[in-house]
């Protein structure tokens, strides 16, 4: 009878210090408390290269936050970590050949968790562009063909705006936030607050988080074992082996052209979600690309 109760005790012991220093998620991963997570708060965080300044407190608390609510969103994040792996090949040689940071791919990871989302207010595709600035920075945007759903030419246009607002802010930290804010909704904070400074500016709550959530990706994502993101190489999702073909005439049935190809209608939108239609309608004869998937489905 005393064994069994000292072997009670022991047991109640163990579960108790587990139970303090851990939960557990609904898929099975380990949580760490939040005074365990503490111990993973970087000592210095940049965003292309511009020093986050920790030592300010709303600062570091506000990128406490992001980086707490993100390491434990744990389907959510394992998921972009995943999927990593098959967008970032796409968009870092495009970033560097226009000369924009590396920093600005976990821009797209936060607007997009790297899918082709559709927002309330009708921004589409990785980048999130709206259809009017889509246009303006020189993507075709209508029934057939939306290019916001491509890849590489919506990297192509955001790479556009970064040069852009860089050059009007003087920073890449306040061009990100004008990302989400606008340039002239930025610009009219700076000027009425009378600081130059993303760090200083008191601006909208979703503004105010946005360059944070990106620093916070950004940390998980470079370093995904220390929060718990446990992924094998042959996990992550990667681009299949493709072909690409141009074409300048009018294909009126998408799926017997897919057909011709070797592929089906849903393999052929997938690898080219800029196709909206079941016809690529071209009067003017304009040159497309299209990728064609030589292996994997």
């Amino acid at each position: 009878m005393k064994l069994i109760k000292k072997i009670s005790l022991i047991a109640a012991v163990v579960f108790v210090s587990g139970a303090f220093m851990y939960g557990t998620s609904y898929n099975g991963k380990p949580q760490m408390n939040v005074a365990e997570k503490k111990r993973y708060m970087p000592d210095t965080i940049d965003f292309a290269g511009e020093r986050t300044p920790l030592q300010i407190a709303d600062v570091k608390e506000r990128f406490e936050r992001e980086l707490l609510v993100n390491a434990n969103l744990d389907a959510t994040t394992l998921l972009v970590i995943k999927r990593a792996g098959r967008a970032f090949p796409i968009m870092e040689p495009i970033l560097k050949k226009y000369g924009v940071p590396d920093d600005f791919k976990y821009l797209a990871v936060i607007e997009s968790n790297l899918v082709n989302a559709v927002s309330p207010a009708g921004a589409r595709g990785i980048w999130q562009f709206m259809p009017e600035t889509a246009r303006e920075k020189g993507m075709e945007v209508n029934d057939i063909v939306d290019e916001r759903y491509h890849l590489e030419k919506a990297t192509e246009a955001a790479c556009r705006y970064f040069l852009e607002a860089k050059a009007r802010f003087g920073t890449w930290t306040l061009a990100a936030a004008s990302y989400n804010g606008g340039m002239t909704g930025v610009n009219k904070q700076i000027d009425s607050q009378k600081v130059t400074d993303y760090y200083d500016l008191l601006l909208t709550e979703e503004t105010s988080r946005y360059v944070f959530r990106i620093l916070a990706l950004k940390e998980i994502m470079r370093n995904p074992d220390k929060y718990g993101f446990i992924v094998n190489s042959d996990e992550i999702y990667t681009n299949l082996p493709s072909k690409k073909i141009t074409v300048d005439t009018t294909i009126t049935d998408l799926a017997t052209f897919a057909k011709t190809q070797g592929i089906n209608y849903k393999i052929l939108k997938i690898h080219n979600p800029w196709l909206r239609d079941k016809k690529l309608l071209n009067i003017s004869r304009k040159m497309y690309t299209i990728e064609i998937p030589l292996s994997g489905y």
